[in-house]
Order: C-alpha cells, then sequence, then structure tokens
C-alpha cells in the first residue's frame, strides 16, 4: 500500500489546501493528512478543531485519514509506514525553504521521498493568513476556504475580535 502524508498546519483549510488534498488522494492508496503541532506556536484553531474541520471538508474522500501530531515528520513518516510527503507550492519563494526540508527528512529517514505539487494558479495568492486577515474585515469567505466550513472560520476570528479589540476612549465616551 502505498502511503503518503501531506503535512501542515491548516489553520484554516484553503481551497487550495484541499485542492492538493484531493489531486494527491488520486495519486496514493492512502493519504494522511496531517495537522502538524508546534509548541511555540498558537494558532486561531487549536488542533482538535483543525482536525474536525479537515475531517469535514474531505468526508466524501475514502482513502483520506486525518490526523495530528507534534513529532518530527520524518519520524512521523516512519510510525505511519508512509513513503512519501506530500507538499504544494504557491511559488518558488515555497520551493527554496520546502526542498531544504525535504533534504532534511530524507537524511532523518531514507527511504522518504516529498513529491511537489504545484498549486493551480487560482490558488496561488491564497494562504491560510490572507484568510484570516481577510475574515477580520468581514470579507465573505467562501472563495477563500471550503464552503461547508466558512460560517465557522468566520464566527471563530469574530470571536477573537470581539476578545481582542478593545474600545478606545474616545469611542468609550463617543
Amino acid at each position: 500500500m502505498r502511503t503518503a502524508i501531506y503535512p501542515g498546519s491548516f489553520d484554516p483549510v484553503t481551497r487550495g489546501h484541499l485542492d492538493i488534498i484531493k489531486r494527491a488522494a488520486a495519486q496514493f492508496d492512502r493519504l494522511i493528512v496531517c495537522v502538524m503541532v508546534n509548541a511555540e506556536k498558537t494558532g486561531l484553531f487549536t488542533p482538535p478543531e483543525r482536525v474536525e474541520l479537515l475531517r469535514q471538508v474531505t468526508r466524501e474522500l475514502d482513502n483520506v485519514e486525518i490526523d495530528a501530531s507534534s513529532a518530527l515528520l520524518a519520524d512521523y513518516a516512519r510510525q505511519r509506514q508512509a513513503s512519501c510527503v506530500v507538499k504544494g507550492l504557491r511559488a518558488m519563494s515555497d520551493f527554496e525553504k520546502e526542498f531544504q526540508m525535504a533534504m532534511i527528512n530524507r537524511k532523518l529517514n531514507p527511504g522518504l521521498e516529498t513529491m511537489f505539487l504545484s498549486a493551480r494558479q487560482n490558488y496561488t495568492y491564497l494562504s491560510s493568513s490572507i484568510t484570516k486577515e481577510l475574515a477580520m474585515y468581514r470579507v465573505p469567505l467562501q472563495d477563500f476556504v471550503p464552503e461547508e466550513i466558512a460560517d465557522q472560520v468566520q464566527a471563530k476570528i469574530e470571536a477573537q475580535l470581539s476578545r481582542t479589540v478593545r474600545p478606545t476612549d474616545e469611542e468609550k465616551d463617543g
């Protein structure tokens, strides 16, 4: 069985991520989409919330499994018996960093290959960071995240804004 891992933060999962998931799933018997947890970073969504969002948008893909891990990717791949890591590339700047990581992963796990999938042209501008920023300005998210999670993403960002945005003295005295 050919198993691949598509790692990422997926905070939140975008239409570009979902496109890579679908294309990679067509190439492998099993694709593990893994929310990689970095203890030094705090995301908008918790890792379990990201896993749930990914499950919602991949529900119809029979060979896709969703997981989360804080392990080193090369070790996680060995544990899950994966022979390939899938990485999506939007621009040349992505390639430089991802190529370096591919070489490190191969050094740590010699049987682990990396497959780079180019983003479709209509997703090259798209990232989770841009999506969150647009949501802060209340831009409708249906073009940026899968439709079935757009309202959840917008609600999460609005809830965060209501906790962090404090009125100025002028606004209070208004």
